[in-house]
């Protein structure tokens, strides 16, 4: 049943080989000088073109520094590795490259005004409070791009999934506000890039083992399969680990959100017109918008009515909107 998929999933006639996947997502194998050239200018050019990006809040160009970012490479070359059980220095990059983002970002920072709210900017807003959906999209990408690298028909989508994936722009956001002194925003940013980093992996390890190459690499070693199977799985349990805490974090802030709307909803009850049009959670803050004809409740009854629903120490803002709701009728009625 297992070799049946395998096969559907990847015809032998489009199956590339284990020494072709490691030429081209390994830095450390083959022209290396070349390889690591190409790396660090592209890492650099995308991380300026996404810091542009991130500062003018244009979508456009914040996605065309995710075509060219080079970033998936060796988050890539990390899951090979790890099912091949052998050092690749894949981490080492990816870590050095974090770095180097993160400093593009803080240096870009300075070009802001010193009193520039970060959150009214929605490249950072939404990329400091990552979701459940965020981790869903990202382990979804990362299988889609480990089907496509050991595939040899369907290169061409693979701009598309650098697109899907976040990686350089939370880096550049976490650089940026860490140079305005955001702590909180930047964790949240750092969140989003580490929640889609182990999906990466996690999802290139599955698919690469299941496709046999583990089981290549180990034949030509000449290393027992039972041991191999017994270090996959403590390869998985390494990632699926801190992948599942931030599952699990991501649920319990859906579910304070939820618990939050309804507090407020409550809390506008007895105003008439009033709602609240969404609660949003950025970094460790509750943004709760609502839109009022006139003054708005006491907010203390507000956070009376949160106690107990929260934990406690979670700031709380309350953004108003002036106006009134206006039933129209139906166009040609």
């Amino acid at each position: 049943m297992i070799s049946k998929v395998r096969a559907r999933v990847l015809p032998a006639a489009q199956r590339r080989s284990l020494d072709e996947l490691t030429q081209d997502l390994i830095l450390s194998a083959g022209d290396t000088t070349s390889k690591r050239s190409a790396f660090w200018t592209m890492l650099t050019l995308s991380a300026v073109i996404a810091a542009g990006g991130v500062l003018t809040d244009s979508t456009a160009t914040v996605i065309g520094a995710m075509i060219i970012a080079p970033l998936s490479t060796p988050i890539m070359g990390i899951a090979l590795g790890s099912v091949q059980r052998r050092r690749t220095g894949s981490a080492v990059v990816v870590l050095l490259a974090c770095l180097l983002v993160i400093a593009v970002g803080m240096v870009i920072s300075v070009a802001l005004p010193r009193d520039y709210d970060l959150l009214s900017n929605s490249q950072i807003s939404s990329r400091t409070s990552p979701g459940l959906m965020d981790l869903i999209a990202a382990l979804a990408t990362g299988l889609a791009g480990a089907v496509a690298l050991a595939r040899r028909d369907v290169a061409a989508v693979l701009p598309g999934v650098a697109i899907a994936i976040s990686l350089v722009p939370p880096l550049v956001v976490a650089g940026v506000c860490l140079g305005k002194l955001s702590g909180w925003l930047a964790l949240g940013a750092l969140a989003l890039f580490v929640s889609n980093l182990f999906a990466l992996v996690f999802a290139g390890m599955v698919v690469f083992a299941s496709l046999g190459y583990a089981a290549e690499a180990d034949r030509a070693a000449g290393r027992p399969a039972g041991r191999a199977t017994a270090a996959m799985a403590l390869l998985f349990v390494v990632v699926l680990v801190p992948l599942t805490a931030n599952t699990v974090a991501t649920l319990l802030l859906n579910v304070w959100t939820g618990r939050t709307k309804d507090a407020a909803q409550q809390w506008l009850a007895d105003e008439p017109d009033a709602s609240v049009t969404s609660v949003d959670a950025n970094s460790r803050t509750l943004y709760v918008h609502v839109r009022v004809p006139g003054e708005l409740p006491p907010v203390q009854s507000l956070l009376d009515r949160l106690e107990g629903r929260i934990p406690d120490g979670i700031p709380v803002v309350v953004d108003a909107s002036r106006g009134r709701r206006i039933d129209a009728g139906e166009v040609g009625g």
